[in-house]
């Protein structure tokens, strides 16, 4: 496999060649750390903008709408689609391009599901680097479409410039979205459906909440509250002039740096984790049973049986 063939593929806008990247970081291929080093000089051009929100409040919907709007300003687009996989059967629906049919012909916009493969936190394990591969290719935002947010789905915020939080009327009250922790998530809020009953109400409760949890310390960034009808395209370019916003915000803080700088920091110390966690598995058979031994026969302890293990590496 001729990777520096397909990164340049990739670049030149073609799809299935981006789609066989994507496939190379999914499946942990041998060629993976190739593909990272071909990519990396290429990357740190792309907007990244997270969407999440519980269930059933149109993220999908949302998502094609923004595609729709940065599609009208010629600019690229990539999607990354991350789907729940089930704890029973292990698979997942992957869904969500049902929703952005209407781009499916589009050669300037790319739609990747992605399953989450028993990962929490709203991500898949591959994400990260799936993102790198769109970046390289060329692409001017990158949306990433999250797992319903909950009070623990909150890695979008270390990997998107800005994170945004739908909501929807009779989604729960303003204490609800202090519990989910949405406060500290979101950097633009939409209450999409604002057609609906009670979106006027939903609109008082996060601007009570905001005010609320409101820090002085530091620049500080109000979160904006955006109302949408995504189905019928409504709100879209306040959705994106709130957005533009935010990025416009974000650079003069120095804070776009900041985030990424942020990211890498997290993504090495995934791979990290991850390599000491295979080089654990090649020591940890007899090893790992006589220190279990001990242990449980109260003869030493379990930091200690740990640091003894850690010795092995």
């Amino acid at each position: 496999m001729d990777i520096a063939e397909l990164v340049e593929h990739a670049r030149q806008g073609q799809a299935r060649a981006v789609a066989r990247l994507i496939s190379l970081v999914e499946d942990a291929s041998p060629h993976l750390r190739e593909v990272a080093a071909a990519l990396s000089p290429l990357t740190g051009n792309a907007r990244v903008l997270g969407l999440t929100g519980p269930p059933g409040v149109g993220k999908s919907t949302s998502t094609s709408m923004l595609v729709s709007a940065f599609r009208a300003a010629g600019q690229r687009v990539g999607v990354l689609a991350i789907d729940p996989s089930s704890p029973f059967s292990g698979g997942a629906l992957l869904g969500d391009r049902i929703r952005m049919h209407s781009h499916t012909t589009d050669s300037g916009v790319f739609i990747r599901s992605m399953a989450t493969r028993g990962r929490l936190g709203g991500l898949a394990t591959a994400t990260p680097q799936a993102l790198r591969v769109l970046d390289a290719a060329g692409f001017d935002v990158v949306l990433i479409e999250t797992v319903g947010v909950g009070q623990s789905e909150v890695d979008i915020v270390s990997l998107a410039d800005t994170t945004v939080v739908l909501l929807a009327p009779g989604m729960g009250d303003g204490i609800q979205a202090a519990k989910a922790g949405i406060l500290e998530v979101a950097d633009v809020f939409v209450v999409n459906k604002a057609d609906r009953d009670g979106a006027d109400q939903t609109v008082s409760d996060l601007k009570h909440m905001i005010a609320l949890g409101r820090r002085e310390m530091g620049p500080s960034w109000r979160q904006p509250i955006v109302r949408t009808v995504a189905s019928d395209g409504e709100g879209a370019d306040d959705l994106v002039a709130a957005l533009d916003a935010h990025r416009d915000w974000l650079e003069s803080h120095g804070e776009l740096e900041t985030r990424r700088v942020r990211r890498a920091e997290r993504e090495i110390e995934e791979i990290a984790v991850a390599a000491l966690r295979t080089r654990l598995g090649g020591v940890r058979g007899t090893a790992l049973a006589g220190l279990a031994k001990q242990v449980a026969a109260g003869e030493t302890d379990p930091y200690t049986a740990a640091d003894q293990l850690a010795e092995g590496l």
